[in-house]
Formats: structure tokens, sequence, C-alpha cells
């Protein structure tokens, strides 16, 4: 009977050490996919670390979980067992609970349905006009090139002009566009991400108007104590040139 006991005993121990259950679960499945793997990848001290991953064979319904602290951007990284290193991977701006991933094996991130998180939704909407501004800027880099190589200078100088304003509308776009979401944790996000080097007037305006949930968050934490860096940054080259 003591053996039983412990036999069970070892058996719940081994369970509760098992796969740790978390606040976020992605799930979904991959159309096509027959054999593979998928990582569940969150930023961790500046690096990508692997917190979940589940492997696929012929089934290609996956779930993964993790705990987050709060609305944050995580990874899908597909590994097709192809023997590319370049492995297919769908960023996805979490939030707590259940979410949702419908795509394929070919196009992992471009056909993907994300469903369960209104900051992934607001984020898609923003990326989508952004984008535009990125494959113009594209475009504007060939035809300099082609001017350059030509030897045509007049020219190569006119389309670098086109290009800085093209860069200067993307960077007002962004900042417009985190000042119109000032309830959105995806403001403070894109701030450091696509306008972390505009001038710090726009950081403290960006800042200073985030909801206080927002303001809470981690990126919009990230954001406060990038700025007080920045500042502080400025504050020690007046001093020094005094």
């Amino acid at each position: 009977m003591n053996k039983l006991f412990t036999l069970l005993l070892t058996a719940l121990i081994a369970l509760s050490c098992g796969k740790e259950t978390g606040n976020l679960t992605v799930k979904g499945t991959v159309e096509g996919l027959r054999k593979g793997k998928i990582y569940l990848q969150k930023a961790q001290d500046s690096i990508m670390v692997s917190v979940d991953s589940v492997t696929i064979e012929g089934n290609p319904n996956f779930e993964l979980t993790t705990n987050i602290e709060g609305p944050e951007v995580v990874t899908l990284s597909l590994d097709k067992n192809d023997r590319n290193k370049l492995n297919d991977q769908l960023e996805i701006f979490a939030e707590p609970g259940i979410i949702t991933v419908e795509t394929t094996r070919d196009y992992f991130a471009p056909e993907a349905k994300v469903e369960g998180s209104e900051s992934h939704t607001k984020w898609n909407e923003y990326k989508k006009v952004r984008s535009k501004f990125g494959g113009e800027n594209l475009d504007l880099i060939k035809e300099i090139f082609d001017a350059s190589r030509a030897g045509n200078t007049d020219l190569a100088d006119s389309l670098q002009q086109r290009s800085n304003q093209n860069a200067t509308r993307s960077y007002l776009y962004t900042i417009n566009f985190a000042l119109n979401n000032t309830d959105s944790y995806v403001a403070p996000y894109i701030t450091l991400v696509d306008a972390y080097n505009v001038n710090i007037k726009y950081l403290d305006s960006i800042s200073n108007t985030l909801t206080p949930e927002v303001a809470d968050s981690k990126y919009g934490k990230l954001l406060a104590d990038y700025i007080a860096d920045i500042k502080e940054q400025a504050a020690a080259v007046k001093d020094s040139m005094n």
C-alpha cells in the first residue's frame, strides 16, 4: 500500500513539474504543415528566448502558453524541418488571454489571421499605413542608386530630397498615430521602435498623454526610462561644455 502511494505521489509530482500553464495561450492551425516545430518566443534582457514549443507531426494544430505581465510583443517562430535556418517568424502584440492564429506553412507570416488581441488589431492598422512609406523609400533608394550609377547627380540629389521628405512623413505619421491612440498599448511601443530619434518634445508629448494604464505598462515604462536617459545625457553634455 505504501509503495502504491509512493508511486502515485511521484506521478503527481511529475505532472506538476510538466508544462507550465500561463496567462497567455496562443493556439491555432498551420495549414499544410505536416512536420516541424513552432516556438513561442519573447524578449528577455534584450535577447529573444523560447518560452514554449510544440512539435508538429501530422497534426497542424498547435497550442503554446506563457506568462506575460501585460500586453507585449511575442514571436511565433516556425521551423519547417526543411534545413532552412531562416525560420518564418510572426510577431503578435499579445494580451493576456487566448489568441488564435490561422495561417499556412508557405506563407506563415503574410497570411496569418490573428484574433483575440485588441492591441494586435490596432498594431496592424498602424503597420498597414506605415509599410507604404517603407515601400516608397525602397523604390526611391533604387532610383537614387540608378541615377548615381548613370552619373546624374542632379536627379540623385532630387530623389534623395524626396527620400528625406518621405522619412519625415513616416515619423510624423508615427507621432500622430501615437498621440491619437494614447489609450492603446501600441502607442509607446511604436514610439520606441519607429520614432525613438525624433525631437525630445514629441517623445515627451506622447509619454505625458498616455492613459495611466498604458503609462504603467511594459512599453510605457520603457518609454519613460528612455526619455529620462536622453535628458540625463543632454544635461551631462551641457555641464561638460560649461
